[in-house]
């Protein structure tokens, strides 16, 4: 645990522990808030057959980011998954959407 928080800039055990339950609940959440985000938009399993998970997967995906920063808002842990996102926004090609 030690490198994974030397490499994430983490000083304590308790702020690994808030970013690890923050990950779990915006995993669960995201995984919760996509049957009524894909009923809303009328996307049905009877509709896409086999292309209906990867087809909710990439429409979860934005929620995901959003409530990933939300939910470490509200756990105090804003800086840190800020960053995350940046990061990880900049690796997936998004880079032109933060200025350095």
């Amino acid at each position: 645990m030690s490198d994974l928080k030397k490499r994430w800039g983490i000083e304590t055990n308790f702020q690994l522990t808030i970013i690890f339950i923050v990950f779990a609940i915006t995993g669960s959440a995201s995984a919760w808030l996509s049957k009524p985000f894909c009923f809303w938009l009328g996307i049905t399993k009877s509709d896409l057959g086999y292309w209906f998970t990867p087809v909710r997967l990439f429409l979860i995906f934005p929620i995901y980011q959003v409530l990933l920063v939300l939910i470490g808002f509200i756990f105090g842990q804003f800086k840190f998954f800020w960053a995350f996102e940046k990061k990880m926004l900049k690796r997936m090609g998004f880079r032109f959407l933060f200025k350095e």
